[in-house]
């Protein structure tokens, strides 16, 4: 993205800075905008970092999702994770590797504009709790906005995440035959999972930004280093919450695969004795590492550009009328 001279003199966020020199009724009118905007490019974001990875999540979800009798008891590697899809192209061809991805993008893209949409919310909210309006939260309030973004998310998206990864058939012969409870299976680790991921992992990523702004006094870090921010960010959020990311797909899944996974201790127990802590809670984290930053990186920055390019054109649109 182009800077001007001024965007190196301006410690404010460009947005920031706009509407400040924006008459009343149009600052009024685009602020308007803020929610629908972050839900539109949240929901962006979330599709095309999904669709870039989407080969790498497909392995993962294989190796993480193996019981301890399959041939994947060792630590995955990520060769040997690049070995499974290059088979798969083989067989299957290029468009292999997205299979399913158009199913996914149902449940990514109402839970990634949830997410960016209440953590803005969250942000303007706190922000003025706390005498920061307009400006970068401190330390705990950054924490707690990024953790309660991710909480709103999983909890209005958790039964169409459910319905929409499970094949009909057996979605509604878990119905009838243990109840519609059983669909619920993974709840909890679930938001317990994201509490510190998305927290961490917002929390990072805006830290890196607040950081950069204060060194450089560039309000605007470029898509690159937008994309860097989001690695570290998305490396250091999944590897702390990865082992209940690996619980919470054994409870859901246990319906299917006939366990006995009950409890969020009862099932990291099992896993720990059965597997091993590396083995079992950590398997696949590999492949994490080689994703997650990825993943996380794009969405970031696609949505701050995007993000920063509708507010450009519903000002322009103000100007011109």
């Amino acid at each position: 993205m182009a800077h001007t001279l001024s965007d190196h003199q301006n410690p404010l966020p460009v947005a920031q800075a706009t509407v400040l020199a924006l008459p009343p009724t149009s600052q009024t009118q685009v602020s308007r905008w803020t929610a629908l905007d972050s839900l539109l490019c949240g929901a962006f974001a979330g599709a095309v970092a999904k669709t870039v990875i989407a080969p790498l999540d497909r392995t993962k979800i294989i190796f993480q999702g193996a019981l301890i009798s399959s041939l994947t008891q060792h630590i995955i590697y990520p060769q040997e994770a690049f070995r499974l899809i290059y088979c798969t192209y083989m067989k299957d061809g290029l468009l292999g590797l997205w299979r399913g991805n158009s199913a996914t993008m149902v449940r990514v893209m109402p839970y990634a504009a949830i997410q960016f949409c209440s953590h803005e919310q969250y942000k303007k909210h706190l922000g003025g709790y706390y005498g920061y309006q307009g400006k970068a939260l401190p330390p705990v309030p950054r924490l707690l906005a990024g953790s309660l973004a991710g909480t709103t998310a999983a909890m209005m998206a958790v039964t169409a995440k459910e319905m929409y990864s499970n094949i009909m058939h057996v979605f509604v012969r878990i119905s009838q035959e243990e109840g519609v409870r059983t669909l619920y299976r993974g709840f909890t680790p679930t938001i317990l999972g994201v509490i510190p991921y998305a927290g961490i992992t917002f929390f990072t990523y805006e830290t890196l930004k607040k950081l950069h702004t204060e060194k450089t006094k560039r309000s605007h870090p470029y898509p690159y280093e937008r994309l860097a921010f989001g690695a570290c960010a998305g490396l250091i959020g999944q590897s702390a919450s990865y082992p209940l990311d690996v619980v919470r797909r054994r409870m859901q899944t246990a319906g299917v695969t006939g366990s006995s996974y009950v409890t969020v201790l009862g099932t990291m127990r099992e896993i720990i004795t059965r597997e091993g802590v590396v083995h079992g809670l950590y398997k696949g984290l590999s492949m994490n590492w080689v994703k997650g930053p990825i993943a996380v990186g794009i969405s970031f920055t696609t949505f701050d550009i995007t993000h920063s390019l509708l507010f450009k054109l519903h000002q322009m649109s103000y100007f011109t009328h």
